[in-house]
């Protein structure tokens, strides 16, 4: 299993960047997936998450109107959409994911820690500065 996460940079304020994360060694139909991210001194914040099985998916209030996670089975690759891109943004992103997840599983409880993902994508650094 392996996720391969993309797509950060350095960008100004008011911009956008797309991630994307490639996942390879399970399927994304039943899988639940999720976006976090650490800044510098700062603990971890599940970002947006997501049950492919079922639930609402999930947005920080930090992010929620700005960022859309999205997903594409046939490219096995889940995608995190920034727009609108503010100073606070800065931190390094990681995509995670709990392949066969249970239906039970609250897109929410993801992202706030209450389950354990099973495997972790190497982080890709966001920039945002003038």
């Amino acid at each position: 299993v392996q996720l391969q996460a993309s797509g950060g940079g350095l960008v100004q304020p008011g911009g956008s960047l797309r991630l994307s994360c490639v996942v390879s060694g399970f399927t994304l139909d039943d899988s639940a997936i999720g976006w976090f991210r650490q800044a510098s001194g700062k603990e971890r914040e599940g970002v947006s998450c997501f049950n492919s099985r079922g639930g609402i998916t999930y947005y920080a209030d930090s992010v929620k109107g700005r960022f859309t996670i999205s997903r594409d089975s046939s490219k096995n690759t889940v995608y995190l959409q920034m727009d609108g891109l503010k100073p606070e943004d800065t931190a390094v992103y990681h995509c995670a994911a709990i392949p066969e997840a249970d239906i039970l599983v609250r897109p929410f409880e993801l992202c706030y820690g209450y389950y354990k993902m099973d495997y972790w994508g190497q982080g890709t650094q966001v920039t945002v500065s003038s």
